[in-house]
């Protein structure tokens, strides 16, 4: 989770490698919201669940926000040289990195995020969950104008 407790709070789910994504992120960004953010990584989408996996072994050295941040502002670059990169950049341990991405207990945290995104209606990244009602898609419309009062000022 990203933001303070206490807050409305937008689960998204997600795919590294989709750029409405990427858009959608930089859309809530001003937003004052606690996001949390779940993989949508499907295995039909080259990369997705590797970017997944990196995220999440960002995370196991308490790095997943940079990791994601990392990911989505450099849509072009996912290659594993380019993780590589992002890891020295964010001071972690490449070994330990490799290892977790590779991990049981990494994939397994993938999984459980996609399984609850297909038993909550999602369909397609990206998706944003607000008080439990489904908004596929960016982030538009109805959805902007509830979240608007909360515009970071």
């Amino acid at each position: 989770m990203r933001g303070p407790a206490g807050i409305t709070t937008v689960i998204f789910y997600g795919d590294f490698t989709c750029p409405y994504c990427a858009s959608a992120y930089q859309q809530l960004r001003g937003i004052r919201i606690r996001l949390a953010f779940r993989h949508f990584a499907l295995k039909s989408r080259p990369r997705a669940v590797a970017l997944a996996a990196a995220a999440e072994a960002a995370a196991r050295q308490g790095a997943f926000w940079e990791m994601h941040d990392a990911l989505f502002s450099d849509p072009a670059h996912t290659e594993d040289p380019d993780l590589w990169r992002h890891v020295q950049q964010l001071g972690l341990d490449l070994d330990r990195f490799q290892a977790d991405r590779r991990s049981e207990v990494v994939l397994e945290r993938i999984r459980r995020d996609l399984q609850s995104g297909l038993r909550g209606g999602v369909a397609s990244t990206p998706t944003l969950v607000l008080d439990g009602v489904v908004y596929p898609g960016p982030p538009t419309g109805e959805l902007l104008a509830m979240l608007a009062p909360m515009h970071v000022r």
